[in-house]
């Protein structure tokens, strides 16, 4: 597993003109691929009368699924600079729709392998982006008596509690680095004299 990737930190559009030609780019995040294709065909549905929707995907944090389109502009021009700017910026689990309408001035090959990648990358920078670190996810079981004190501590640390189960005791889900695994379980073993128990889960990303 990589150790993080970016990711966009939520829709948006952003708008560039070359030459008259109008370019919106709209970015989201895809979790799954299906996901990527519902975005698209909305695009597509909304701007039915733009000149091209084209498209680009990456799905995965170590970018096992990758699909791009020219939706009818000349092969290679489009979708794959589309696909070229979001691998560049490390993106994952993003999709990316560059919805042309046409302003009569042919920009050839390079000038839409420019205008198509370009609109991407300043997608990127409009709509901003967030980077997601690999962390393990652990449990912490802890009496009621010393449950507080460990929930502020851990917030006050910047840890992030992912889940608080009440029972006969008080479980906390959170997520830890890798490094910081035997620190944090000679801190937790401190805090609570030793009563606490703490468990070691898989793994998974977070903005933590």
């Amino acid at each position: 597993m990589q150790d993080a990737y970016r990711t966009v930190a939520h829709e948006g559009v952003h708008e560039t003109e070359i030459n008259r030609s109008r370019f919106l780019c709209a970015l989201a995040p895809a979790a799954t691929e299906r996901e990527a294709q519902d975005v698209i065909a909305r695009v597509r549905k909304e701007h039915a009368d733009a000149t091209h929707n084209c498209f680009a995907y990456v799905i995965g944090a170590d970018a096992s699924v990758q699909k791009a389109s020219d939706d009818g502009e000349p092969g290679g021009t489009a979708g794959v600079p589309m696909l070229q700017m979001l691998m560049r910026r490390d993106m994952r689990y993003v999709v990316a729709v560059v919805t042309r309408y046409y302003g009569g001035v042919k920009l050839g090959a390079g000038g839409l392998i420019r205008a198509y990648g370009g609109a991407v990358g300043e997608a990127l920078d409009a709509v901003g982006t967030i980077t997601r670190k690999r962390f393990r996810l652990a449990t912490v079981t802890v009496d009621h008596q010393r449950a507080g004190k460990v929930q502020n501590d851990l917030r006050a640390t910047g840890r992030q509690i992912r889940d608080v189960r009440y029972g006969e005791a008080v479980t906390l889900e959170i997520g830890l680095p890798d490094a910081d695994v035997e620190s944090f379980r000679a801190w937790l073993a401190d805090v609570t004299a030793g009563t606490a128990e703490f468990e070691l889960g898989g793994e998974a990303y977070g903005t933590g």
